[in-house]
């Protein structure tokens, strides 16, 4: 009965392509010659079941599925030995993220009268569950006619995985209305689920179970508890049930430390660390977490001295190698963060990642391009973030042909989970945009499977830099006939729209529906872009009058937007009193005062603009020069304002001055 039950429950476990997967493995040994296993079966004419099953262990302990699928497939072929309910359990663990795998395992299983053992069952319902297979796991569960402690555990973290902590919550009544008692790690499983705000009374009421069952002086339990409010913000509980804990182990202490660096006490966290050291030995965990927490608040002094401290203590691993890589660029320091790259051996697309957003966020752009040209020498191949990394770097050098060529890349080359990448399909939309090519971010945007506020707003973005005004407001009528509630950056990229295109009354009417219907209350950028709305429109006193009766603090940036709508208006009176207010904020803003000076001069007043050229009588008015990128063939080229250091530098002012001619015949 229960044989015809999997059968049609299963379906896909039982289908011909999941039968020829296990026959198409190659029929030959991988096993090392010096192992006991290996000698134990060449020296046997027929290794027993039992052998068989312990060099399949000893592979898959290991960590070599590949050689140990390699060894079930001649234990098959041999024929010699049954396989037992032990032998499909262990080669389970090798379908950790390859469904495919178990579900021939099943299959097989189904076939050798093996299907309702609980052990394999047990690990089908788990690998199934790892693979985010809920429903299958959840189906065949039900068809189990026996079930213990573990297969509950398995499908209750498969749920919790999912972020179906209700359902997990329900399975648990369901498992205690069986009368399954509870363990430890069924404990530590549905606390792991208690990670939202939501679930803050939940997670209360599972820490008064565990104490009722006597399960809370369980270290995985009390550990769990502690990382519970640890992620609910819960600093007083941790501290109370941190100090309660008689034998803390490393990963309490490690909890702790989170929780100081969540909340950004710098302070605490070295104080935690100090008092960490006299109980118990830092972890290469411990010492990645101290990095982190120094990396977030850019604190140099001490992330240099946990470094110093790692490589004496020989504890530097990859993960704390890509952590430090990630402290030094947050922290500026480009050259020490670059030589920590090119000293680690084993690069992993993570740290290659790293690096190149590092660079990215310090405005290294070419930089990160040339990061990514040295990776693909590697055999490293891209991950979605190091993709991501490089369509922004390419947008920001203006790089349109690279970047075509590197949306092309990506439709021959990469797995379909890429391409489906939400935030990966909307950086190609910011690229073609900002790149002068609005018609093919449209097609890239109308790809997007699952469309997010992003993706909306990078196209309303797209429309806002192109002057398009009207095409951004009907894309946020759609936007909002989708369900897809819009956000304050969208709200400040519409008001940008609609500034760039003389759109005053849509504009007023956008700022008020922000918060009267979203609930989004106005920060200083939304008013800023309200009052670029205004003085562009000419209506510099209705501009000044929302700086007077904002609800919050105006700063450098808003009277700057008032100062260059004076500017353009050439009212040369209120340009002045924006300008006073500039300089008090930010009195060092070079580009603000080259802004007075042009509206002094504007209106012909000579001295007024030499002075405001000059504050103070200085002379060291220096403004930073702007730079410019293009692509030529393969490579790129930057030019700098006034750079006279270029090889080719008289054929580009040739150049120049004829395209001066062709414009003034214009």
């Amino acid at each position: 009965m229960f044989k015809r039950q999997a059968r049609v429950g299963i379906g896909k476990a039982t289908s011909a392509s999941a039968v020829n997967y296990l026959q198409q493995l190659p029929r030959h040994f991988l096993l090392p010659r010096s192992h006991p296993s290996s000698n134990e079966l060449n020296c046997s004419p027929e290794p027993t079941t039992r052998q068989w099953n312990y060099a399949l262990k000893v592979h898959i302990d290991a960590g070599d599925f590949r050689a140990a699928l390699s060894l079930f497939s001649a234990m098959r072929h041999r024929g010699g030995a049954n396989l037992d309910h032990y032998t499909l359990p262990l080669l389970n663990r090798t379908a950790a993220n390859q469904i495919e795998l178990g579900e021939a395992f099943q299959s097989l299983a189904i076939r050798i009268g093996l299907a309702s053992d609980v052990y394999f069952c047990n690990t089908m319902v788990e690998a199934y569950a790892r693979n985010d297979r809920v429903p299958s796991a959840r189906r065949l569960f039900e068809e189990m006619p026996l079930r213990d402690v573990v297969t509950w555990t398995s499908l209750l973290s498969g749920y919790v995985s999912a972020g179906d902590s209700p359902e997990a919550f329900h399975l648990f009544c369901q498992m205690r209305g069986d009368g399954l008692e509870v363990n430890q790690v069924t404990m530590a499983v549905l606390l792991r689920g208690c990670c939202g705000s939501e679930h803050k009374v939940a997670g209360c009421q599972l820490q008064a179970f565990a104490t009722k069952a006597g399960l809370q002086s369980h270290d995985l339990v009390q550990n769990s508890i502690l990382s519970m409010f640890s992620r609910l913000a819960c600093f007083e509980e941790v501290m109370k049930l941190f100090v309660s804990i008689r034998n803390r182990s490393i990963a309490s202490w490690n909890i702790l430390l989170s929780s100081y660096s969540f909340m950004g006490d710098v302070s605490g966290v070295v104080e935690c660390y100090r008092k960490m050291r006299l109980e118990v030995t830092p972890s290469n965990e411990t010492l990645t977490l101290l990095i982190s927490a120094f990396a977030k608040c850019e604190h140099l002094p001490g992330g240099r001295e946990v470094h110093c401290n790692a490589i004496k203590t020989g504890q530097i691993d990859s993960v704390l190698g890509a952590t430090l890589v990630d402290f030094y660029t947050k922290c500026g320091e480009l050259k020490s963060a670059v030589m920590l790259h090119d000293e680690c051996q084993l690069k992993s697309s993570t740290i290659w990642s790293i690096m190149m957003w590092g660079l990215i966020q310090n405005g290294e752009f070419l930089e990160a391009v040339n990061v990514f040209e040295r990776m693909q020498k590697s055999v490293i191949k891209p991950c979605k973030d190091v993709l991501r990394a490089l369509v922004v770097a390419y947008t920001n050098l203006g790089a349109l042909l690279l970047g075509r060529g590197l949306h092309g890349y990506m439709t021959r080359n990469c797995c379909e989970a890429t391409l489906g990448d939400t935030l990966l399909q909307t950086s190609l939309v910011n690229i073609y945009a900002k790149c002068g090519n609005i018609l093919s971010a449209r097609k890239c945007f109308g790809k997007i499977v699952i469309k997010d506020t992003i993706a909306w707003t990078s196209m309303l973005e797209g429309y806002a830099i192109h002057g398009l005004g009207l095409e951004a407001l009907e894309l946020f009528y759609q936007m909002q006939k989708e369900g897809i509630r819009p956000n304050s950056i969208t709200f400040l990229i519409l008001l940008s729209a609609c500034s760039h295109s003389g759109l005053v009354r849509e504009g007023c009417a956008l700022f008020n529906c922000m918060e009267n219907k979203f609930g989004i209350e106005p920060n200083v950028s939304h008013y800023t872009c309200l009052v670029d709305l205004l003085g562009r429109s000419g209506k510099l006193h209705e501009a000044l009058d929302v700086i007077n009766n904002m609800s919050v603090e105006p700063d450098a940036r808003i009277w700057g937007a008032l100062l260059a709508s004076c500017r353009t208006q050439s009212d040369v009176v209120l340009g002045n009193f924006a300008a006073k207010k500039v300089f008090e904020l930010e009195p060092d803003n070079v580009g603000y005062q080259v802004v007075l000076s042009n509206i002094f001069a504007s209106d012909g007043m000579w001295e007024e603009t030499e002075s405001s050229r000059n504050p103070k009588g200085e002379n060291n008015f220096r403004k930073k020069p702007g730079w410019s990128s293009i692509q030529v063939k393969c490579g790129l080229t930057m030019f700098v304002s006034w750079d006279k250091s270029h090889s080719q530098l008289n054929k580009i002012y040739e150049i120049i001055e004829v395209l001066r001619r062709h414009s003034e015949e214009l």
